[in-house]
């Protein structure tokens, strides 16, 4: 698709957007444009960033990734603190869902080929793997949160917010230690075996910062992508009769029950998804991709079931890469530096079977 058709399309969205839904939802698809086109843009992988540090010990992707989270928790924090009745973090609770799924969702990327963002922003460019993926990460994500209250029920803890419990200062300054700490690990980890930097992926990690302090301000929540995935497959079994809603823990929790019963474009969640695609559709329009190289037989099978398991594992840990990490971190939620080092731990199997399978 030619950009000037593809522009033309995205105004139309955003004015019915802005008449028929509402102004918050058309800024907020704005932005989501904005981050589609950075990470597309950057190439701003998380999972590529954590697997280049593991197999040749190039830290620049993740160094960036911690340049993201300082620049966003020392805009939010304060925000959080300012505004306690407008404003939520990214909260989830210390649980046994959270280890295994974080754990999960690791290896999985990996194999998959892409977190939440990247599955977006890389089926918006049109690889054909991460398309095929996205709709089994949203049926994931669904059996995920349908099933979530078995999964807590084996043991969790309230969630615990920096911010509430020691204020911004403090929980900025707690914050900063521990990226400067993760920072430091890296490095070392590293060697001297790559430069320590990639200046497009700093630009990268300054934009996507402020993108998601604008989404936080705008939508009154943090940058999410994991619930809106879920929210369409519930949206088309609930339509199909597969499930009832009001019996399922999850789908029947008030606020839940509300986003599944109105218009999919009043969730901020999906709207900033489709901004996303749309971004990335944008970066696509004017350079093309090189073609994906072909796949297996064996090769798709693994990777849709890592899609599939991806969406699942997703909502066991209260988020991805962004809900979990970037959005719980920078907002001070104690879950997301339980997510990053499980995640972590599991990306170091799924390299493993990355090669085992030639991906």
């Amino acid at each position: 698709m030619k950009r000037l058709p593809l522009a033309v399309l995205i105004l139309v969205f955003c004015g019915f957007l802005a008449w028929s839904v509402a102004l918050r939802q058309a800024l907020l698809f704005l932005v989501g444009i904005g981050l589609g086109a950075v990470l597309a843009g950057a190439r701003f992988g998380f999972t590529t960033g954590w697997r280049r540090l593991i197999e040749q010990r190039d830290p620049s992707g993740v160094l960036a990734q911690l340049v993201l989270l300082a620049i966003a928790a020392a805009a939010s924090m304060p925000l959080l603190a300012a505004y306690p009745t407008d404003l939520g973090a990214a909260l989830g609770p210390p649980s046994v869902s959270l280890i295994v799924g974080a754990f999960v969702f690791g290896a999985c990327m990996q194999v998959a080929d892409g977190c939440g963002s990247g599955t977006l922003y890389k089926a918006g460019l049109g690889i054909p793997l991460n398309m095929a993926i996205l709709p089994l990460f949203a049926i994931g994500s669904f059996l995920g949160s349908a099933t979530l209250d078995r999964w807590l029920a084996l043991g969790a803890l309230p969630p615990y917010g920096l911010v509430t419990h020691f204020g911004a200062p403090v929980a900025l300054l707690l914050t900063l230690a521990g990226l400067a700490l993760v920072g430091v690990g890296v490095v070392r980890w590293a060697g001297r075996a790559a430069p320590l930097w990639n200046r497009k992926l700093l630009w990268g990690a300054v934009l996507l910062a402020a993108l998601a302090v604008l989404n936080l301000v705008i939508a009154g929540q943090p940058w999410g992508i994991v619930y809106g995935f879920g929210l369409w497959a519930a949206k088309l079994a609930a339509a199909a009769h597969l499930f009832d809603p009001s019996a399922n823990a999850f789908w029947s929790e008030p606020v839940n029950a509300a986003t599944l019963a109105q218009s999919v474009f009043l969730d901020v969640t999906s709207i900033t998804n489709i901004g996303i695609l749309a971004g990335a559709l944008w970066i696509a329009a004017g350079k093309p991709s090189a073609a994906a190289k072909p796949m297996n037989g064996t090769q798709w099978a693994v990777g849709l079931a890592a899609g599939l398991l991806l969406g699942y594992s997703s909502r066991l840990a209260f988020g991805c890469n962004i809900g979990a990490m970037v959005s719980g971190i920078s907002t001070g939620s104690l879950h997301g530096w339980i997510w990053v080092p499980m995640a972590f731990l599991g990306s170091l199997l799924g390299v493993r079977v990355r090669r085992r399978y030639a991906f």
